[in-house]
């Protein structure tokens, strides 16, 4: 029987503590993003780095969330909550001090270990704090904190940067994370699940490994070939180390990533949708912001408000969708809010130099509206899908494909701009180092040619940028359109119930947890 919880009459300062959290993993989720240009000039990273740069966060994040959230349930989840709190703050200062770039993709591996810690056990502590009718409401402001953080991040970059040196990207999560730390360890009681299952040190190494062998292949393809032997010699392991991952976690009596949760259809074709979706949003977050500044010519504080629109539209329409889905059903919202995603893509892919803002505003703000119809239903949908017993292991496995899904998101868009921007850049009369280093990015083309003087190369730059940005959007179009098709053939049409696999409603488990 569930035991009953005595209302703590600190609980909203808690979850304010807990906010702190989220809101600060929000501003990392696109802070970065605006930095990449102003870091890309004065550390000299290529396109590959900077999209290790922003890849060594998410695919750590990713492969770490669910033995994370499992060594809360065993060892105390304030007690890791603080902890991953504290490696992410080491890592903020690590990478505020970092004098190069394989330095700043240390500092956020180490970031990714401290913000897979904080993700999901921020969640799990809510049931101790909060009754069940309370706790809808104090799920709705962690969802908006973590939500918030991604319009206000690029703001807040943007403005950092045009003050500051780069690492202030990086040392503005101290004083939040302290303030974080401080109040969990006064506010929060120590809670723990003795039933949940041991967290598996082969499967985390088996993802761990694959994911950073599978998104390394794909940052290299474009400078080393796709028959290059590293990189097919990675792709094949990665595929090696994830097939056993799937064969392990099958055979496991009581597995960390629960395979059987992709047998339900719902779940599947819902959670592939909200994946689909993080990947084209993780890649367009990566490429907008050198757009706006090298080819646009804004600063960075400008360049955070001109992702705004896209911002605005995904808050505006992930609010609306709930009573749209209930007037029309998911699979309609689902479908029409992807066939708007693809005629944004198409329509962002016609993008030229002489565009100006106007036209991006345009087809971001589409973007963001095709994007909150699309990813909202399709996680209510994929969690509605789930047995009640199932429903926290089934959160932390969407929250896991999702992140993989930004992880190759930035791994594969990323090198598909930089292998069109090279093949249509023109070096023409310039030395081959030169030539080498405006290949590596936008940015670094711009500088060839103030210190070069090189007649056309900033003006072929732009040109060959927006070219591969349009390339890039197309391939987002096109797979838009394939998960529309997809969303329309195979979701139901109506509310989907949560059942047992039987087709009988399922009855919820009892609360494991153990209070201290």
């Amino acid at each position: 029987m569930a035991a009953v919880i005595t209302p703590d009459p600190r609980r909203w300062w808690a979850l304010g503590a807990l906010v702190a959290s989220m809101l600060t993993l929000g501003f990392d989720m696109t802070i970065l993003n605006v930095a990449l240009p102003t870091m890309a000039e004065e550390l000299g990273a290529t396109t590959g780095e900077q999209q290790w740069m922003a890849d060594a966060y998410v695919v750590v994040f990713a492969a770490l969330m669910l033995p994370a959230g499992l060594l809360g349930d065993r060892f105390g989840r304030r007690l890791m909550l603080v902890t991953g709190l504290g490696v992410f703050l080491a890592g903020s200062v690590a990478g505020a001090l970092a004098p190069d770039v394989t330095w700043v993709v240390a500092a956020r591996a180490v970031m990714g270990v401290g913000g897979a810690l904080v993700m999901p056990l921020a969640l799990s502590v809510l049931p101790s704090l909060f009754g069940p009718e309370e706790r809808s409401k104090a799920i709705g402001v962690m969802s908006a904190a973590s939500a918030l953080g991604m319009p206000l991040g690029p703001i807040l970059g943007g403005w950092l940067l045009d003050h500051f040196w780069w690492g202030s990207v990086f040392l503005v999560n101290v004083p939040m994370v302290a303030i974080g730390i401080t109040a969990c360890l006064f506010l929060l009681p120590e809670t723990r699940d003795p039933a949940s299952p041991k967290v598996d040190t082969v499967a985390t190494a088996l993802i761990t490994a694959g994911l950073g062998a599978l998104v390394y292949a794909i940052i290299e393809a474009p400078t080393r070939g796709w028959g290059d032997p590293v990189v097919a010699g990675f792709l094949a392991g990665a595929v090696v180390l994830l097939a056993g991952l799937v064969l392990r976690e099958r055979r496991a009596p009581r597995p960390m990533l629960d395979m059987e949760l992709l047998g339900h259809r719902g779940f599947l074709v819902n959670g592939l949708t909200a994946t689909l979706v993080t990947f084209v949003l993780a890649g367009l977050l990566f490429l907008l912001p050198p757009y706006l500044q090298a080819v646009l010519g804004h600063d960075a504080l400008g360049t955070g408000l001109r992702l705004l629109p896209m911002m605005g539209g995904l808050m505006v329409a992930a609010r609306g969708a709930q009573p749209v889905v209930a007037r029309f059903g998911p699979r309609a919202v689902v479908s029409c809010g992807l066939v708007v995603l693809a005629f944004a893509a198409f329509l962002g892919s016609r993008t030229t130099v002489d565009s100006g803002y106007g036209f991006t505003a345009l087809w971001l703000t589409i973007t963001g509206i095709g994007f909150g119809f699309a990813v909202v239903p399709a996680m209510d949908g994929a969690l509605a899908a789930l047995p009640a017993d199932r429903a926290g292991s089934g959160s932390g496995l969407l929250m896991t494909l999702r992140q993989v899904g930004s992880a190759i998101g930035i791994a594969l868009l990323g090198s598909l701009l930089a292998s069109a921007y090279r093949d249509r850049l023109d070096v023409t009369g310039l030395p081959a180092r030169a030539a080498d280093t405006a290949g590596e990015s936008v940015v670094a083309a711009h500088l060839v040619a103030e210190r070069t003087g090189a007649p056309g190369l900033a003006a072929s730059a732009n040109s060959a940028y927006v070219h591969g940005m349009g390339v890039v959007l197309l391939v987002c179009g096109v797979a838009a359109l394939v998960a529309a098709l997809i969303a329309g053939a195979f979701l139901p049409g109506g509310r989907t119930a949560p059942d047992d696999g039987d087709g009988t409603p399922a009855m919820a488990e009892p609360d494991a947890d153990v209070r201290q």
